[in-house]
């Protein structure tokens, strides 16, 4: 979760994160001063997030913080989300990441397809 910290594309690729978000709040809270601590959150039924748009981008890429491992799938909604600070606080506070910034810049498409969905269109 940490890769939308600090990257212009935050609002794109946080709708269903920031939905997590919301929903583990207090969670995170609880993990927030320990290290090494696992904590059963429960099932979050996808069905349940509100995009405002239906629509949405997926493709393959990367991971946006080391080892950028490949194959990662990403979906990316047409709606702006935004977090808050305090929620990005919680979020590193919880991971126990300490730097400044860690997102790595844009990466090249790479000739990878970029495939718009739509979920009400006869052709999907």
């Amino acid at each position: 979760m940490g890769s939308i910290a600090n990257s212009k594309r935050i609002n794109f690729k946080s709708c269903f994160r920031l939905y997590l978000l919301l929903q583990i709040e207090d969670d995170l809270k609880a993990l927030a001063h320990t290290k090494g601590v696992e904590r059963n959150i429960g099932v979050i039924d996808p069905k349940q997030v509100k995009l405002g748009s239906r629509k949405y981008y997926r493709y393959i890429g990367s991971l946006t913080v080391p080892p950028c491992t490949q194959d990662v799938v990403w979906t990316i909604v047409r709606k702006v989300r935004t977090v808050t600070r305090e929620q990005m606080k919680l979020i590193r506070e919880a991971v126990h990441d300490e730097s400044e910034t860690n997102s790595r810049p844009v990466q090249a498409a790479n000739k990878r397809p970029i495939r718009l969905y739509r979920p009400n269109d006869p052709k999907e």
